[in-house]
């Protein structure tokens, strides 16, 4: 058939399927539409396919170019590649970036991981602006060499090691689903990154704590108020930075003075009652009045569809501009505020590790001070006992509390007007 009979056929109305070339066919429909249908036989089945509606290009495909197309798809079956069955291959999903192949990982990362936004966090940070663009069989290893070179020199050692270790998973990924032959991050180990992590220990005396919180207090520009309160909030209970940023007033009873930290949201999976010193009431009403009826203690101060409350990276940062360690708005480096006031470098988290010798220093026995902190207590006794030390842990936290607020300015901790 010429494209003037099959013209003449559609036009007719004649509804069926008319031979035009070697297994090609021109069906017309019942609704008087056409189409090229490609009949053909493998592995001993008969089977036909679609090819596309008649029509002219880009929508339909005119007789030459059906032909055409017949004669490729002959030749990928006489191959042994059977059309239909690859039609329905490549309905999954297309990884042409590095970009796409991250997001299938990550969505994977929240199946099997407890804080899949840590990786999430190093990913679009640190690694997309690198190498998130480009075609995933083109990254090599100079491209890992600079992202993990990068981090190092902005001071991020422990960083390194991750953004090197979330590279392999990411790369390991892309292999499973064919897209690579090699991993470009494998050649890297720590030695290469950041190094082999040494334990911290940096844990602040009372007279740091006094002067830190004094250099908060004057400079308030870098060090805002609900930054300031949350600090003080990790310092006297010991608590887990996430596990504190992303608290919900509906956790706590404040009759009662106890915080309700649901297993979902702990590192160790187990929910624990935490009791309040009741020298604390004043920050949480000030953090209820300034949280503005969100549902949230530290509720985002940005719009945001993605988290409801602040940011992990919000103490960091605010910390790490009173070390000089961020620049201003004209990309012009900070002073080293802190460090002028005689304070070695500490991070968020090590308020923890304080809050842990600061229970020591008060004569708290041990297992009620790591009790204090929700760590899992090895051994026999940690499957043994399984008295929750409630009383003994108010205690301890509120001799924290006592020296802290005796350390801190009292009038820049407490307000008078009570909210409950």
């Amino acid at each position: 058939m010429n494209d003037a009979q099959l013209k003449a056929t559609l036009k007719a109305g004649k509804v069926g399927k008319f031979k035009v070339d070697t297994g090609l066919y021109f069906r017309v429909t019942e609704q008087q539409s056409a189409f090229w249908i490609l009949r053909y036989t493998i592995n001993g089945k008969r089977r036909e396919i679609t090819l596309g509606r008649y029509g002219k290009p880009p929508e339909g495909l005119p007789l030459s170019e059906a032909k055409l197309k017949a004669i490729q798809t002959r030749a990928s079956i006489k191959e042994g590649v059977d059309p239909i069955a690859e039609k329905k291959r490549n309905k999954l999903p297309h990884f042409n970036t590095v970009n796409d192949v991250a997001k299938d990982w990550l969505s994977e990362c929240e199946r099997h991981l407890k804080n899949p936004q840590i990786p999430a966090r190093v990913y679009r940070k640190d690694i997309s602006p690198y190498i998130g663009e480009l075609a995933v069989d083109k990254v090599n290893s100079r491209d890992i060499l600079q992202i993990i070179r990068a981090i190092n020199k902005s001071g991020r050692p422990s960083i390194a090691n991750d953004a090197l270790n979330y590279c392999k998973q990411l790369f390991n990924h892309a292999l499973k689903l064919d897209l690579l032959a090699n991993n470009p991050a494998a050649p890297f180990t720590e030695k290469d990154a950041g190094g082999t992590e040494k334990s911290r220990d940096r844990a602040l005396s009372l007279d740091e704590i006094k002067t830190v919180f004094e250099v908060f207090e004057s400079h308030t520009d870098i060090m805002t108020r609900e930054n300031y309160l949350a600090l003080v909030l990790l310092l006297v209970l010991g608590v887990r930075k996430g596990e504190l940023i992303a608290a919900k007033w509906s956790e706590f009873n404040f009759q009662e003075m106890i915080w309700a930290l649901p297993e979902e949201r702990t590192k160790t999976g187990a929910k624990i009652n935490i009791p309040l010193p009741d020298t604390l009431k004043p920050i949480f009403q000030e953090l209820m009045v300034r949280a503005n009826g969100s549902e949230h203690v530290f509720p985002s101060r940005r719009a945001s569809k993605r988290r409801k409350y602040i940011s992990d990276d919000t103490l960091n940062h605010a910390l790490a501009k009173m070390f000089g360690q961020k620049v201003d708005s004209k990309k012009q480096p900070l002073p080293n505020i802190l460090g002028e006031h005689g304070i070695e470098h500490f991070v968020v988290h090590d308020l923890r590790r304080t809050c842990r010798s600061l229970l020591a220093q008060n004569g708290v026995p041990s297992h009620v001070a790591e009790r204090c902190l929700n760590h899992k207590v090895k051994g026999v006794e940690g499957i043994y006992d399984r008295y929750d030390y409630l009383e003994e842990r108010r205690d301890a936290l509120s001799s924290i509390a006592k020296s802290i607020f005796t350390l801190l300015n009292k009038e820049n901790l407490l307000i008078q007007r009570k909210y409950f």
